[in-house]
């Protein structure tokens, strides 16, 4: 998905903290972090989906305080905010959610209350079916989930969960479904793009680019 132009570099954050808000716990992405400033790279984006959920908005911010001391000027993007901002962009206000299918119901619902504390319409927030533990899913899966189950009424959809491959799926649901469809890492590339100078468009990946 990156253009021509873009590396991509990562460093894992340990998951000693455990799902949700301890993803983000001191020390594990702040070590991760550190490592990626060492590089000087243009972004440092954060690929956790699951953390602002559990946060809210207002523990989002405070954790991004905290590690923006750490990125010494270099621009840090968490995915959620990145959303929001590719939300508002595009005029929405009616979204639909759909999750990775190893999330649990708490997670799920979360993610509802953080949409709808952003400001947005929430019209349905579901995990993906059939629920199951942590492995690949398929993008002809994602998509045949999606176009069947993304109420009339809604302006977009957002496809949270970094680990859940789905960008595959953007474009044959946006020619189903007629409006733009939002991933996790999608947005996160998106919003590091606006934020740097020189890279060649992206023209495959959603309307958003566009």
């Amino acid at each position: 998905m990156a253009p021509q132009g873009v590396s991509v570099h990562a460093a894992r954050v340990a998951r000693a903290g455990g799902p949700g808000a301890g993803f983000v716990t001191e020390p594990y992405v702040d070590d991760a972090v550190d490592r990626l400033v060492d590089l000087s790279p243009r972004a440092i984006l954060l690929g956790y989906t699951s953390s602002s959920y559990a946060l809210g908005t207002g523990g989002d911010e405070r954790v991004h305080a905290r590690l923006e001391q750490r990125a010494k000027g270099i621009p840090l993007i968490f995915t959620c905010p990145a959303a929001a901002e590719a939300l508002r962009q595009l005029g929405i206000r009616r979204l639909s959610l759909v999750h990775p299918p190893w999330w649990t119901a708490e997670a799920n619902d979360q993610g509802i209350a953080y949409w709808r504390e952003k400001g947005f319409d929430v019209l349905g927030g579901t995990r993906l079916t059939p629920l199951r533990s942590f492995r690949e899913v398929s993008a002809a899966e994602v998509f045949e989930f999606v176009a069947s189950r993304t109420p009339r009424a809604a302006q977009a959809v957002f496809i949270g969960g970094n680990g859940m491959r789905a960008v595959g799926a953007v474009r044959a649901l946006e020619a189903r479904l007629g409006i733009p469809v939002l991933t996790a890492n999608q947005v996160l590339l998106w919003a590091a793009l606006r934020r740097t100078k020189g890279a060649a468009p992206v023209t495959q990946y959603g309307k958003i680019f566009s």
